[in-house]
């Protein structure tokens, strides 16, 4: 038998036994903020192609339940074509959904349900902001689930240059920050008692792990 040909399926759905790469589908909340993101670190994971799953996506389809049901039924198809196609388990698909608290409904459902479907969540409150802010500075107290109030601390919100598109990543606003900003949000969500209910932990963001499990960044 030959070698497999590198087509369109190469790294398409789960079914190449020869693949060189795992390939995590993502579901973004944000229309540019989290895919703009995600364009910049990806470089980092050179053993892992990375989707926007959602990228043309409306806004009515980007709330946590919506990404939530996409993203469950495609880690089933994942799964299926993963078991006929003999995928070997480091290579197995993972299937994640980037969503803010911000004032959302269904949040602990949306939660439940990925879990039950197989899907991981990286979750923010109130917003991803959090975790573009830790890459500068610590973050206590609250924000009282207002998104503008992170912005607002954000450093480069007063640069003219950066402060006219904030949704943006920008390569200059996180490079060589991600070592500090996993530290800082793992002391930050450490002030949160383990009873308190994570939908109600204001600030809290845990990006870091789709950084490190989703894409196996350490570093960037």
């Amino acid at each position: 038998m030959g070698k497999p040909k590198k087509g369109k399926d190469w790294l398409g759905p789960a079914k190449q036994s020869g693949r060189r790469r795992r390939v995590v589908h993502v579901f973004t909340e944000g229309l540019v903020t989290e895919p703009s993101y995600i364009e910049i670190i990806k470089g980092h994971a050179p053993t892992v192609e990375v989707r926007i799953a959602n990228a043309s996506a409306p806004g009515s389809q980007r709330k946590p339940l919506k990404l939530v049901e996409a993203a469950v039924k495609l880690m089933d198809k994942e799964r299926r074509e993963a078991r006929r196609g003999g995928l070997a388990p480091e290579y197995l698909p993972q299937v994640w959904c980037l969503f803010d608290r911000d004032e959302h409904e269904g949040i602990e459902t949306a939660f439940r349900q990925a879990r039950d479907g197989g899907v991981e969540v990286a979750f923010s409150h109130p917003c991803f902001e959090v975790w573009r802010l830790l890459h500068h500075k610590p973050v206590t107290g609250t924000f009282g689930g207002v998104c503008g109030h992170v912005v607002a601390r954000l450093p480069f919100a007063r640069d003219p240059k950066d402060a006219a598109n904030l949704k943006l990543v920008l390569p200059h606003q996180i490079t060589g920050g991600y070592p500090e900003a996993k530290e800082r949000a793992l002391r930050m969500n450490a002030e949160h008692g383990d009873h308190e209910p994570l939908v109600k932990r204001d600030p809290y963001t845990d990006v870091h792990e789709f950084v490190e499990r989703g894409l196996g960044i350490t570093k960037y």
